[in-house]
């Protein structure tokens, strides 16, 4: 297994006979960024499956539809709130017949995709989390999933944030993940790494990798210079740079 950080909050993960892409986008959609990632070229017949966890600029573009023109496998699994309907599409230039091959999905609702098994959780901010099954290696993506606690939002408003987000992720406490893709926001201040520590308590990952740091990697390291325990430093993954590429993942 391959994992490839594409950018922001995309990841490739290359299993044995497809290929998963999670939340990709352009890297000029987001004012004030430039994400540097490229989708790497597959051959044509490659079983592709594109997921994208909610309709935000930084995790979904829909010009993922018209690699349907490159790739005669491809399939999407998309959040619901990011359909669109068929004459956007045709407005856009891309053949609204590309609804067959979308599987849309809301929270808490488990879907097949040929032999892919998707479990979607409700986010704390828009649409889902997905946790996947394919080629035997179970895959968590959290999109926006987070515990987003804002400096001056409040006790109210953060509190409430805060047992939404421990309720969801005490949902997967028995599941283990051979890869888990976690949000760890350095735009949070002094809550930002209250989110990422509470999944990696309380879920079962071998490999972790945060994202939607908003190419502030240093954010990792200063997390795991907080932390001593070796077996819990040694699950989570130093996301470097775009287009870094972690090969042979058992």
């Amino acid at each position: 297994m391959n994992v490839l950080f594409i950018h922001h909050s995309c990841f490739i993960v290359e299993l044995d006979t497809k290929v998963l892409v999670f939340d990709y986008f352009n890297g000029d959609r987001i004012n004030g960024y430039h994400f540097g990632g490229i989708l790497p070229q597959y051959d044509a017949d490659t079983p592709m499956y594109f997921f994208a966890s909610h309709k935000h600029q930084d995790h979904f573009d829909m010009d993922i539809y018209r690699l349907a023109e490159r790739y005669e496998n491809i399939h999407y699994i998309i959040s619901k709130d990011a359909k669109l309907s068929p004459n956007f599409l045709k407005k856009h230039g891309i053949d609204p017949a590309i609804r067959e091959k979308i599987t849309y999905v809301t929270n808490n609702e488990e879907y097949l995709v040929d032999d892919v098994k998707v479990r979607t959780y409700l986010s704390t901010d828009a649409g889902v989390a997905f946790a996947v099954e394919a080629d035997g290696k179970h895959i968590y993506h959290a999109g926006d999933l987070h515990n987003w606690t804002w400096e001056g939002a409040g006790d109210l408003v953060n509190g409430k944030m805060e047992r939404g987000y421990k309720h969801q992720i005490n949902q997967m406490a028995d599941t283990f993940f051979d890869v888990a893709f976690v949000v760890l926001d350095p735009r949070l201040e002094q809550h930002k790494f209250k989110g990422f520590d509470y999944f990696m308590k309380n879920v079962s990952a071998k490999y972790v990798f945060p994202m939607h740091c908003w190419q502030e990697f240093g954010i990792i390291d200063e997390y795991l210079s907080r932390i001593s325990n070796p077996a819990f430093t040694g699950r989570i993954m130093r996301v470097e740079h775009e287009n870094q590429i972690f090969e042979g993942l058992e």
